[in-house]
């Protein structure tokens, strides 16, 4: 990192010093950036988000409705479906959301354990399954929806204007945000001499841990031929906001840049039509071609725009993981942390994944399937169930998830 860009970020560590009211130079806003998405300190915590595509349990063809969903989350339902609604967190803490096409979303509370982050966790999914079972609802087992082509639920600005902004690309956009569901790990940046070697492995885990948990051939009642049509969806959709973000680079400085020069996809306006003018960057908004000048809650709602595979927002965001049947989702998230636990497991699982860690497509496609990849993921499959043993999971469930990996590589 520059070290102009170094000091600006050492004060904005400092909570005595003020932020900016607004950005009028580009070097304030790649500090701030760099400050606010790469947060230091030693790795404790992790956490998820999991989604899950909502089906009608005796035709899951059926579409769905937003008042249905709505009644049946009760006062859990987010205030986008229903603006009167309190929207309590899940009884393990967890909060809930609910994406464009209805897919619903549950983001735990920051654990300092994956034992603890897995009760709590487990909780609030059997918590949420029987609430939507009472109403004829249950979620799905795939990352994409194999049932229903996509359709929009939600109506608000934002998305009308993300749906109008994709629409010209293709129809990877539209289906990214109605069609598809994730497994999202959240792991913590780690102190200043990890970050680059910890934003470099989960990068470089990216294709071999896509190929060994695709779970998504089918969509809208079509094979698709790709294991993760998700994965390809996402990445289809605006690559200069969905590829994944550089490696070679000091983290901080690079996804500060990329994220300025990416053009806005939305403004937010009191108003009216949130469209952005089209091409714009946020950069060319600091240097003037809006009439007012971006604050930090403009930078902060654009960061919010940007969907790579792997998003530093103050940890890490894996985004990567298509979504598992119900009670598997633990199996991703347990091994790329123990991956991530001991610095010379993450350079071990980093050299293991060096021949196919921009083997994004190919993994998508073709998953386990592809041998290069299935080598890979042989390696990383025996550093994680050797890495388990560090963790504070008993004897058995590390022996359950040993086999489940395991199989997964002699299943393809």
């Amino acid at each position: 990192m520059p070290e102009a860009t170094e000091a600006a970020c050492a004060l904005w560590d400092d909570p005595a010093e003020p932020l900016p009211s607004v950005f009028r130079q580009r070097t304030e806003a790649e500090a701030y950036v760099a400050s606010v998405c790469f947060k230091h300190g030693p790795p404790r915590l992790l956490g998820v988000e999991l989604e899950w595509t909502v089906h009608h349990a005796d035709n899951p063809a059926r579409p769905l409705e937003p008042a249905h969903l709505a009644d049946a989350l009760a006062p859990h339902t987010p205030q986008l479906l229903r603006s009167a609604s309190p929207a309590h967190p899940l009884p393990s803490g967890a909060s809930l959301t609910v994406e464009p096409g209805g897919q619903v979303e549950i983001s735990s509370l920051p654990h300092h354990s994956l034992a603890a982050l897995r009760t709590a966790v487990t909780a609030d999914i059997d918590y949420l399954a029987e609430l939507l079972g009472r109403a004829g609802l249950a979620l799905g087992s795939h990352g994409t929806d194999p049932h229903r082509t996509p359709r929009r639920l939600l109506r608000t600005p934002r998305y009308d204007a993300m749906e109008r902004a994709f629409e010209p690309i293709g129809e990877h956009g539209i289906t990214m945000m109605c069609s598809t569901a994730a497994i999202q790990v959240c792991l913590d940046v780690g102190e200043r001499w990890q970050a680059a070697q910890r934003w470099s492995a989960i990068h470089a885990l990216g294709p071999v841990l896509v190929a060994a948990f695709a779970n998504s051939p089918v969509l809208g009642g079509k094979d698709t031929g790709w294991a993760s049509s998700r994965l390809r969806s996402v990445l289809g959709t605006d690559e200069v906001r969905t590829v994944p973000g550089p490696t070679g680079v000091d983290p901080a400085e690079g996804w500060a840049r990329r994220a300025l020069d990416t053009p806005l996809l939305c403004l937010r306006r009191a108003d009216g039509s949130w469209d952005a003018p089209p091409g714009m960057s946020f950069a060319d908004w600091i240097d003037g071609a809006l009439p007012l000048p971006p604050t930090a809650s403009d930078l902060d709602y654009h960061l919010s725009t940007l969907f790579p595979p792997v998003r530093p927002h103050g940890y890490y965001e894996v985004r990567y993981l298509d979504a598992q049947p119900l009670h598997s989702w633990f199996a991703p998230v347990a091994l790329l942390t123990a991956l991530l636990d001991a610095d010379d497991t993450t350079s071990a699982a980093l050299d293991a994944c060096a021949p196919v860690a921009d083997k994004w497509l190919r993994a998508a496609r073709h998953g386990l399937a592809d041998t290069e990849l299935a080598r890979a993921a042989k390696r990383v499959f025996e550093l994680g169930c050797q890495a388990l043993e560090n963790t504070d999971l008993d004897a058995q469930t590390i022996a359950e998830l040993a086999d489940g990996l395991d199989r997964r590589l002699h299943d393809n």
